[in-house]
């Protein structure tokens, strides 16, 4: 039983995913910096949550469910800057390191996932 068990994990692992938005959007007038809020909040709003200043995580639990915030994403682009989408298994996001300054910084909360049978 515990073999399989290790097997579903692992097998989650690489099933669940997580979506990466990295952007670069322009800032100099009123309109670019509205635009670049807009965009933003729209991401918030459809539960990623900031990394970095311009880098937004979100938790999928499985490739259908990430191709779903990445159409939103697309829908939302601004008309100017650069964004980038990147998806990656939670087993490869399980084994980035983090760093604050020279010491290792705690990693990101585990989402907890509701499993309904």
């Amino acid at each position: 039983m515990a073999a399989k068990q290790k097997n579903a994990e692992r097998f989650n692992a690489y099933r669940i995913m997580w979506v990466m938005v990295f952007f670069d959007l322009p800032t100099e007038t009123k309109a670019e910096r509205r635009a670049a809020q807009q965009f933003r909040k729209n991401m918030l709003a459809d539960g990623f949550i900031m990394f970095q200043f311009s880098i937004y995580l979100r938790h999928c639990p499985s490739m259908e469910n990430a191709t779903v915030h990445i159409k939103r994403v697309k829908k939302n682009l601004p008309e100017k800057g650069h964004v980038g989408i990147m998806t990656i298994t939670d087993k490869q996001f399980g084994m980035m390191e983090l760093f604050q300054g020279k010491k290792e910084a705690p990693g990101q909360p585990i989402p907890q996932q509701l499993e309904l049978f």
